[in-house]
């Protein structure tokens, strides 16, 4: 029997139209527009002004606290300004637009094609190289590698676990990624290993990625206390709290991080950047991207610089239909963008176009209390109390059915028959329960 976790899941159509498509390196773009919060956390702290002459990997923007990411130039040119720029939310953020001159990168960065296995480093050496590097959840969440690889007072890693199910219809990055990389990644994973102090590795894949389960279990083999996980097709398993069940068989307990369960969850780009971050000195500059949808002509994965434009990547894959819709990431957990002019950031793992007739929503019917919706939910909740709960303003009943859990994988509102909006009303009641939260503090 193949490992899973335990509670809830869907099975949407994979539509995995790009999967065994080698990796295309994307030109570089003729203007570099880059945010400066690309990470959760506090945005960074722009170092350059107008004028300034960069090479790629030339650090641009300083981590603005703990919980924050530095920021290197995916180009070398000259800052043009630095000014707002709307983001995958819609809203405008600062960010710094670089005009491109050249490919010129800073001296230091290996970018040799050779795999460099032995790390030397200690375990403090190791986050501080992550840290300076700017190294991010690969995934879409994020969150600044070196905070995860930090623990808690009182907390103690048991198990690194590598996530590498990908189980967003559509993407294939990280499966592009590991066919291309996999010894790569795997040298990542026990440099990760060594900076948590952890014996043991487990790299989680889903069963529809075959290929990449066969390199990555062969060349294991040679990588002490890492072994690779086949795990049945299912969604959200991404999740953190899912993929640790599914592979540990440990529940991570409501308001509490994954660590209390022993177990660091990171994404298999994640290890790769940490790879290039600690074995090639490269900072995270560039990122898989995947195109794809049924109005693309060729669906594909590109190697692209951050602050790229969409647009870029999608004109070289043929988009040949004006789309209804264009989504930064996967369509369950992705965001529809106002603007193809939005630049890739560290967490775009996908760019997903939809056409006018499959982005219109479908007319919103009676809930007919089918729980449907409650089998779906990975976390256990009652998506309909707490749809009812956001329209009425219950916060309190939103606060205390766990509206702060969701996950926002919209399986509840994937399955609903009645095609209600669960996840949008869930998402307010969890916004304004954290928001309740932290004002009482």
């Amino acid at each position: 029997m193949q490992k899973t976790f335990r509670i809830g899941g869907i099975h949407p159509p994979a539509n995995k139209w790009s999967a065994g498509k080698a990796i295309v390196k994307a030109d570089i773009p003729s203007q570099a527009i880059v945010p400066l919060a690309q990470h959760i956390g506090a945005p960074a702290q722009a170092l350059v002004k107008k004028g300034d002459k960069l090479k790629v990997g030339t650090l641009i923007a300083k981590a603005g606290g703990f919980v924050s990411a530095n920021i290197h130039s995916p180009v070398s040119g000259a800052v043009l300004k630095i000014d707002e720029s709307l983001d995958a939310s819609g809203y405008k953020r600062p960010a710094i637009f670089i005009d491109t001159e050249g490919d010129e990168w800073e001296e230091g960065i290996d970018l040799s094609s050779e795999i460099r296995r032995d790390c030397k480093l200690s375990p403090q050496e190791i986050v501080a190289a992550i840290n300076q590097a700017g190294i991010v959840g690969m995934g879409g969440a994020t969150f600044p590698t070196h905070v995860k690889l930090t623990p808690p007072s009182g907390f103690k890693a048991e198990i690194l676990i590598i996530n590498a199910v990908e189980c967003e219809p559509f993407l294939t990055s990280d499966h592009a990624l590991m066919l291309a990389h996999g010894e790569e990644i795997l040298i990542g994973t026990s440099i990760l290993m060594r900076a948590l102090g952890v014996s043991k590795a487990a790299i989680g894949i889903e069963s529809n990625k075959p290929d990449a389960i066969a390199l990555l279990s062969r060349l294991a083999a040679s990588f002490e206390g890492i072994t690779v996980v086949s795990l049945k097709e299912r969604y959200p398993q991404g999740g953190e709290k899912q993929l640790i069940d599914a592979i540990i068989r440990r529940q991570v307990k409501s308001g509490a991080l994954p660590i209390s369960a022993g177990a660091v969850v990171q994404n298999a780009g994640t290890a790769f950047a940490v790879y290039e971050a600690v074995q090639k000195n490269k900072p995270l500059v560039e990122r898989v991207v995947t195109v794809t949808g049924r109005g693309v002509g060729n669906p594909a994965n590109y190697l692209a610089r951050i602050g790229t434009p969409l647009r870029q990547l999608m004109e070289a894959s043929g988009v040949i239909s004006h789309p209804g819709k264009i989504i930064s990431g996967g369509p369950m957990m992705g965001k529809a963008v106002a603007s193809a002019e939005i630049p890739v950031t560290k967490g775009c793992s996908g760019i997903l176009i939809l056409s006018a007739s499959e982005s219109k929503r479908k007319q919103m019917r009676n809930c007919i209390r089918c729980a449907k919706c409650v089998d779906a939910c990975p976390m256990g909740l009652n998506p309909t109390l707490l749809m009812n709960a956001a329209e009425f303003a219950a916060w309190d009943t939103a606060e205390s059915n766990y509206a702060a859990d969701c996950i926002e994988c919209g399986s509840c509102s994937y399955v609903c028959p009645s095609h209600r909006p669960l996840l949008d009303h869930i998402r307010m009641a969890k916004g304004k329960v954290m928001e309740i939260a932290r004002s009482r503090k």
